[in-house]
């Protein structure tokens, strides 16, 4: 791969813009694929949450847990888990519980291997130490200034 510029003018090139142009390419990219999928990233979220969930989670909790991905909120997410039940991937019962429909577990299934394809491509040429490096950086500078982030 080719660097913007030399090693000496990459430190001192701004974390913010380049965490950014990150953040834009990476998410541009999952969601563009997703979309070619008929889904949002939040849908798959809430599938996510749903297929892989150790106990029937109900709307709350799911919202809760993933109220923080992205800045995404309640308002969206509760637009985007009605989105998944009109879909037939997900059910509602009347306390909330949220549960995978066949269907839902097929679309589930496809878009997990998408999800793992996006993931490769991605690293590609990325070492897993690197990888690690990255994020314990990018932690370091939430913390220094101030910020909070977590992804469970």
């Amino acid at each position: 791969m080719e660097y913007s510029h030399s090693d000496a003018e990459l430190i001192e090139q701004p974390i913010g813009y380049w965490a950014w142009a990150a953040y834009k390419a990476v998410v541009t990219r999952i969601r563009g694929a997703l979309a070619e999928k008929g889904t949002t990233q939040p849908q798959w979220w809430v599938l996510a949450q749903v297929a892989r969930a150790d106990h029937i989670k109900n709307r709350a909790e799911v919202s809760e847990t993933l109220s923080g991905y992205l800045d995404a909120g309640e308002a969206v997410l509760a637009e985007e888990i009605d989105a998944t039940i009109a879909h037939g991937w997900i059910t509602e019962d009347a306390e909330g519980r949220l549960s995978l429909t066949p269907a839902g577990k097929d679309f589930f299934d496809e878009v997990a291997l998408l999800q793992r394809e996006l993931w490769a491509e991605r690293h590609a040429g990325v070492s897993d130490e690197e990888y690690l490096t990255t994020l314990k950086v990018l932690q370091h500078f939430i913390h220094n200034t101030g910020g909070h982030a977590w992804h469970h």
